[in-house]
């Protein structure tokens, strides 16, 4: 992925050099507790389903059972997709928004997942719906649109030609 230009990253100015400094620190401790909150998310699902098998009278888990199981798991999920997130800012120093987008389809995609569509008004779910589809629509056009670093160092999305503003000369 092409890098902002250098200069947004360096500074003359000492009090700007400390304060990216602490940033960067301030994610590395984010990257530790997130490790913390997947591990203690992996043991409560382990401890919820442990105690759903061994209470009551079957081994079968109810539709409510299983859809409070698959948000538990969704959010282990989530919180594994943020830590990638932190860990990819650490390395690259840059917010990958393709990253971003996908978590927060896994995000979105949980609550569907987990929507009790009894309880829930009709405008609740098109706004749900709306949310999905661009997000989607989102994700999409970061994936196929070709990303170039012309000279100036400036990354620019390229936009397909039906997209484009008329003018008098195509770029080639």
């Amino acid at each position: 992925m092409p890098r902002l230009p250098d200069d947004i990253y360096r500074s003359d100015d000492p009090l700007i050099f400390q304060l990216k400094r602490l940033i960067r620190v301030a994610v590395r401790i984010l990257a530790i507790l997130m490790t913390v909150v997947i591990f203690f998310g992996v043991i409560d699902v382990g401890w919820v389903l442990y105690k759903k098998f061994t209470t009551g009278d079957s081994w079968m888990l109810t539709i409510a059972d299983l859809l409070a199981t698959f948000g538990a798991f969704m959010v282990v999920l989530i919180a594994i997709e943020i830590f990638v997130n932190i860990t990819v800012y650490l390395r690259d120093d840059v917010i990958h928004v393709k990253i971003v987008m996908a978590t927060a389809l896994m995000a979105i995609a949980r609550k569907v997942i987990i929507l009790d569509y009894e309880k829930v008004s009709p405008e609740y779910i098109y706004a749900t719906a709306a949310v999905v589809f661009a997000m989607s629509l989102g994700y999409w056009l970061i994936c196929i649109l070709p990303v170039r670093a012309p000279e100036d160092g400036v990354a620019r999305i390229e936009l397909p030609r039906i997209l484009r503003q008329k003018t008098d000369e195509e770029p080639t």
